[in-house]
């Protein structure tokens, strides 16, 4: 009796043993009953019913990365290319994940491939090669929508590369290179435009400021010409009142002046080492003689002064004329 009754608790705690599960962090496992799912059993510690309950797929939560095989992809005008691709996912509904897709990876995969070779046969080579990111967003909103009803969530499609033929990237290594020295001679022919046109501006500057100088100049040179005709206006002026004044006394003082000033100037002559030249002597002496009497009317005293006497003081004696008759030669 006693060893029937330690049988049947060792049964009891082998079926209670079975009907233990424990699910691991990040992962949900369904739970079918006689065959049917009936629960996802969520991370911790459950019990099911043995031989009635059994965990039928074990889903990882996780986001996970499926990575998509390298593909020979003809673009819209017949290139050949390569592309590999990764595409990321996160299981959100684990009964939906088991149950409505059978293969869930070869599902992802197999509808990744297929979209890639649409969306980029829908476009030209250049196109491929420079619009990465347009490809990876329509990817990603076509594969998503299509993998809504499996449970899942498409975070991410990323091309991760493109292999052109080698005949087309030669091709376009040369293409690229040309496109750079095409810049280069633009740049250069724009840096020699900006130099001619910085270059003109400055001798237009130049020939404005020499335009303003020589206005300037002008100017002053008038002003100067005005001045010095005011000057010589104002001299022939006071020279004719003299002469008004003085009668032919104040005009042969004048011209004995310039007489003087012009044997001095032949005296100083640095070639003239001897000046001979005919005066006659009724000019000289006629110039001389106007120059005493221009002295002596300066020196005569006022009407109703004593004789003798000037209004500054004595009055000196008068200049004699030179003699009659006066000729010379100078020696220099």
């Amino acid at each position: 009796m006693e060893a029937v009754l330690i049988l049947l608790v060792g049964l009891v705690v082998i079926y209670l043993a079975t009907g233990i599960r424990v699910v691991r962090q990040g992962h949900v496992y369904t739970i079918e009953r006689l065959g049917k799912f009936s629960l996802a059993a969520q991370p911790g510690l459950h019990f099911i019913l043995p031989f009635v309950d059994r965990v039928g797929h074990k889903i990882n939560m996780m986001e996970q990365v499926l990575e998509i095989p390298g593909q020979e992809i003809i673009t819209r005008d017949n290139a050949m290319v390569g592309v590999d691709a990764v595409v990321f996912f996160q299981v959100l509904d684990a009964g939906k994940a088991a149950y409505e897709v059978s293969n869930l990876y070869q599902a992802i995969m197999q509808l990744t491939t297929t979209n890639l070779r649409t969306v980029m046969g829908s476009m030209d080579l250049d196109e491929t090669l420079s619009r990465r990111d347009d490809i990876n967003g329509r990817l990603l909103a076509v594969v998503d929508h299509a993998t809504s009803p499996w449970g899942l969530k498409i975070v991410r499609v990323e091309i991760k590369d493109i292999r052109p033929p080698a005949d087309i990237s030669n091709a376009m290594a040369r293409q690229m290179k040309a496109e750079r020295e095409k810049r280069a001679q633009i740049l250069e022919a724009e840096g020699s435009r900006a130099s001619e046109i910085l270059k003109a501006e400055g001798q237009k500057q130049g020939q404005i400021l020499e335009a303003e100088g020589r206005k300037e100049a002008a100017f002053r040179d008038a002003e100067a010409r005005e001045r010095s005709a005011m000057a010589e206006a104002q001299a022939t002026r006071v020279v004719s009142e003299a002469i008004e004044t003085s009668g032919t006394q104040a005009l042969n003082y004048f011209i004995a002046q310039k007489y003087v000033e012009a044997i001095g100037q032949f005296a100083n002559s640095p070639n003239a080492k001897t000046i001979l030249f005919p005066v006659e002597a009724t000019q000289l002496v006629g110039s001389l003689g106007g120059i005493g009497e221009l002295i002596n009317d300066a020196l005569r005293p006022a009407p109703g002064a004593q004789p003798g006497t000037s209004p500054s003081g004595p009055r000196p004696p008068r200049v004699p004329g030179p003699p009659s008759g006066f000729g010379g030669s100078g020696q220099g």
